[in-house]
């Protein structure tokens, strides 16, 4: 047995101290990836271009570049997770902005009270904040959608996989004067099954949670709707007067390339090395958090991918990870030991449960691990 150095005693206690931020869902898993496949999806782009607010005037969205809508419709050809046909595309500065654009299109301009939006909890945090934020009199926060019992219009916001718990999900309100939209950001074979094609009236998606480029701030929207789908883009340019095109450029490139990647079998296409990169995380982590008798995480929903042909069980961006030893706060707890995750009340849920990032770097989940095995064994 080798001897540990006064050097390997320093970096353990370096490592014992240092702050694990696992709070945010930056998918800096992805980094890696693309360093080795990068060039492939190089973007140059001469100066004379987009010195023009217009894309097309082919498209209801002015601002959508036909590169972006057509790599748009391949991804989701290839992957056979949304419908595609007789859609209107909307694109947006991320799902967002979408959102928010979905929120005023689909709101009674002459209602004497705000539409209430509502999503079942656990919910995505940002909601509630999304909808307060520009204190509009058009919609208002009206909590957890298994708590509504109200009899007036409502906008239900379904996220499936949903975000913290990873859990399939469907509307639960189910009345005659609502409307649902569909944050479909995680519905991606690396993440879950693809166990049928999407076919909702609004669904979101966004291009940091498919491919992992969140800098570039970018999402779209499949609107079945004309009439909404104008509404939304009329948001869009009203507030930020439509959508970067490089941005659009270049993750139109990045489509085309793990498009053409699965077509040609490529050994290394992206969501076959997602899906083994996501796999082994969760196999990791389940491992510490079994062993243990301090934490437990969800029983997630398994079948077959039509994409892949894998049959699989949810392995989300995030874990859910509960406390079951007398902790009622289950952030505290882990910020004792130097995790950062975000609190359950946050998502309209118990303190004793934490959402803790899966899809950070590798140095970074590996150190999480480790020191949650360190908890459970003292």
């Amino acid at each position: 047995m080798k001897l540990k150095t006064t050097d390997d005693l320093h970096r353990e206690d370096e490592d014992d101290d240092e702050v694990i931020d696992v709070f945010h869902g930056d998918p800096t898993m992805y980094e890696s990836y693309w360093k080795q496949h990068g060039e492939k999806a190089m973007v140059v782009i001469p100066g004379w271009k987009f010195t023009s607010y217009f894309s097309s005037a082919e498209n209801l969205c002015w601002f959508l570049e036909p590169e972006f809508a057509n790599a748009v419709t391949r991804l989701h050809n290839l992957v056979g997770n949304a419908v595609t046909e007789d859609r209107n595309i909307v694109v947006g500065t991320g799902s967002t902005q979408l959102l928010q654009a979905a929120l005023y299109a689909v709101s009674l301009p002459n209602a004497t009270d705000p539409i209430q939006v509502v999503s079942a909890a656990p919910f995505y945090t940002p909601y509630q904040t999304i909808v307060e934020f520009l204190k509009s009199g058009l919609y208002t926060w009206g909590g957890d959608a298994y708590k509504f019992d109200k009899d007036k219009p409502y906008v239900e916001v379904v996220t499936s996989p949903n975000n913290p718990d990873g859990q399939s999900r469907s509307a639960v309100v189910n009345r005659r004067r609502g409307v649902v939209i569909h944050d479909l950001a995680y519905y991606w074979p690396q993440y879950t099954p693809i166990t049928y094609r999407a076919d909702h009236d609004i669904m979101l998606f966004t291009v940091s949670k498919s491919i992992g480029h969140a800098g570039s701030r970018l999402g779209w929207a499949l609107v079945k709707d004309r009439k909404i789908a104008m509404k939304m883009t009329e948001f869009i340019m009203l507030s930020t007067i439509g959508v970067s095109k490089e941005s659009q450029l270049r993750a139109a490139k990045i489509f085309r390339v793990v498009v053409d990647a699965h077509e040609h079998r490529d050994s290394s296409a992206f969501f076959d090395h997602s899906y083994e990169l996501m796999a082994r995380r969760w196999c990791q982590l389940r491992e510490v958090v079994e062993k243990s008798n301090l934490f437990s995480l969800p029983e997630l929903p398994s079948g077959k991918c039509s994409f892949s042909g894998r049959t699989f069980t949810t392995q989300p961006a995030f874990a859910w990870l509960k406390c079951e030893s007398k902790a009622e706060d289950c952030k505290g707890f882990l910020r004792n030991h130097k995790i950062i995750g975000r609190g359950g009340k946050h998502f309209g849920d118990s303190e004793k449960y934490v959402r803790i990032s899966v899809v950070s770097r590798d140095k970074v989940f590996d150190k999480l691990t480790e020191r949650l095995s360190n908890i459970t064994s003292s």
